[in-house]
């Protein structure tokens, strides 16, 4: 079905043009931050859009490379919020996946030292990965603090209390070629209000991959790996049949396209109409992958396209 419709390629899409969308995707997947919410208040109308996929008997799904909670927390969150039906395997946070990656695909053996919030700790232990304590004296420096013998992995996610010390810890560690070095996500910075902004993981990832003059593997979107997750867990799943709903042009349309998913930008989040332009328009080709094949002002312009269908099934 992917590159099936004569509307797609970067411009939006409203009415009878999403109701053609809908009707012919099967599975639906949403970014979080900027999708669906800002901070603790939901996009006006995308509770409604969420609940109304998955009474229709949609499959949806949430991929966020927001690594700072546990996905009972997200849970909460959506119940909160007004999501009613939306359910703990519906979430793939970057976490989550990381903590994946670590116990069924490289089956660590030995410790992780996490670069994170204790959302991402929280993960790894529910998924039986035994992380480094962090107990150092407050005075201790690189020069005596204890290093754990047996840390198989650095795993760095996002880390507001990110210290100089974990820095350096984290490059020791990386000495050795036997020591894996994965990152949650290589968002380089989230919006706050008042045109101040965050850094993000891939900010704190760069800075330990020239520290230890390694490159991290990167668990969360762009990478295929969370699609091979959602793949694991919901059996038969055509890419075909996918949609992917995200606010950012270098994370979310990226991720589509290595997975071979039709991507819908919204405008309620980071990127713009005019970036993706921009994209489209570059001679270099791997910018194209930047470029949504759907464009809409926000999720909430779902809602008269099932009103669409309503009519159509009276």
């Amino acid at each position: 079905m992917a590159g099936a419709f004569a509307f797609k390629g970067c411009q939006k899409i409203r009415g009878a043009q999403i109701r053609v969308l809908l009707e012919a995707k099967d599975f639906f997947l949403f970014d979080c931050d900027g999708v669906i919410w800002h901070g603790e208040n939901a996009i006006t109308g995308a509770a409604k859009v969420v609940n109304a996929l998955i009474r229709r008997g949609k499959n949806v799904v949430f991929v966020t490379n927001n690594s700072t909670r546990p996905r009972e927390n997200y849970v909460n969150k959506f119940t909160r919020l007004g999501f009613t039906d939306v359910m703990l395997d519906q979430i793939f946070s970057s976490s989550y996946c990381s903590a994946l990656y670590l116990r069924d695909v490289v089956k660590v053996r030995g410790q992780v030292f996490v670069i994170g919030c204790e959302g991402l700790r929280l993960e790894l232990l529910e998924a039986g990965i035994p992380c480094v304590e962090e107990d150092d004296d407050p005075d201790a420096t690189i020069y005596n603090c204890a290093l754990a013998p047996d840390v198989k992995a650095v795993l760095v996610g996002h880390d507001d209390k990110l210290t100089f010390l974990k820095l350096a810890k984290a490059s020791c560690y990386l000495r050795d070629p036997e020591c894996l070095f994965l990152a949650t996500d290589n968002d380089p910075w989230h919006p706050l209000s008042g045109g101040r902004i965050l850094p993000g993981s891939g900010s704190l990832t760069a800075a330990l991959e020239v520290a230890s003059g390694r490159k991290a593997t990167v668990i969360g979107k762009p990478s295929r790996f969370m699609f091979e997750c959602i793949s694991s867990q919901f059996s038969g799943i055509d890419p075909a049949q996918c949609l992917m709903v995200g606010d950012r042009l270098e994370t979310d349309m990226l991720f589509g396209s290595n997975c071979g998913l039709d991507t819908m930008l919204t405008l309620t989040g980071v990127s713009q109409i005019e970036e993706a332009q921009e994209y489209r328009s570059s001679d270099l080709t791997t910018n194209h992958s930047y470029v949504p094949d759907y464009v809409v002002d926000t999720i909430a312009d779902f809602l008269p396209a099932f009103e669409e269908i309503e009519e159509q099934n009276d």
